[in-house]
């Protein structure tokens, strides 16, 4: 609930979809001129976890996975969020919701693979 509202408030209050790929993309296209809310922004992100850890107990993260692995991962996260034309967040939240056919056939893309990703790793490579 509170993503579809932070999502809701953004359009109304900044007239942009919070796709976070589209965000750090526009990052790092310098100089754009639109830098200081995408910076916000994304400090926002990664802050409000460092707030929300130094108030209360967030729970142990144990990653198994090796460095190489790690990295090979998220390289083929971002190749699959440029070649869908934009992440979960901006498909799954904003797409869905403007009833967006292209978001719709995205975001079941995204969702077959990750099924399918948890059934190789689980079931064919443990």
């Amino acid at each position: 609930m509170l993503i579809g509202l932070s999502a809701a408030v953004f359009v109304l209050f900044n007239g942009r979809i919070a796709g976070i790929g589209g965000i750090l993309g526009g990052l790092l296209e310098w100089p754009k001129g639109d830098i200081a809310w995408r910076v916000a922004f994304l400090a926002g992100l990664i802050g409000a976890p460092l707030a929300y850890g130094a108030v209360l107990t967030l729970p142990e993260v144990r990653i198994d996975a090796d460095f190489p692995t790690l990295i090979i991962a998220g390289l083929l996260v971002g190749v699959g969020t440029r070649y869908g034309s934009g992440c979960t967040s901006g498909h799954g939240v904003y797409g869905l919701s403007r009833m967006s056919p292209r978001s719709l056939v995205a975001t079941v893309a995204f969702m077959l693979a990750g099924f399918a990703t948890v059934f190789v790793v689980r079931h064919l490579i443990a």
